[in-house]
């Protein structure tokens, strides 16, 4: 009967810590994706090669079309952005697929909005502002850039 209770009590001892190692394994697994999700502070943007466009926010891209802010754009995203949004903007499913944004000038605005302040519901936040952050001549050439991946 003795040597049934030891029985007992050493399959719980060792059933326990079996559990608490899968439970520390998990956390391990976990804290490694979250770092290699990578350092979550924006990264500065070098636009020293695109015209200055001033404290007054423009409504619509200065910099569609431009091949310098489209180059530069690239960089910036996959710098700050791609992190949730996926590289080349194809999204992983953590936020939404930016290749699907619509590029017409009147959207713009939406855009610029977004990106500067950042996105919340119900008190949580989906990303960040960015205002502050970015500049505007970087944020404008991220939506460039986003225009040369576009897909309906």
């Amino acid at each position: 009967m003795r040597n049934q209770k030891v029985d007992k009590h050493n399959k719980e001892t060792f059933t326990r810590k079996l559990r608490a190692a899968a439970f520390a394994a998990g956390l391990a697994l976990g804290a490694g994706l979250a770092h290699a999700h990578g350092d979550v502070t924006p990264q500065a943007v070098d636009v020293s090669t695109l015209p200055k466009l001033g404290e007054e926010w423009r409504a619509v891209n200065p910099y569609r079309d431009n091949a310098e802010a489209i180059r530069i754009g690239d960089s910036a995203f996959n710098q700050n952005c791609a992190r949730c949004h996926g590289l080349g903007a194809v999204s992983g499913g953590i936020a939404p697929d930016l290749r699907k944004l619509d590029i017409a000038p009147e959207t713009d605005e939406y855009f610029l909005q977004r990106i500067r302040n950042g996105v919340s519901r119900n008190g949580a936040v989906y990303m960040p502002p960015f205002e502050g952050m970015l500049s505007q001549e970087a944020m404008w050439a991220i939506k460039a850039w986003l225009e040369t991946v576009r897909e309906k």
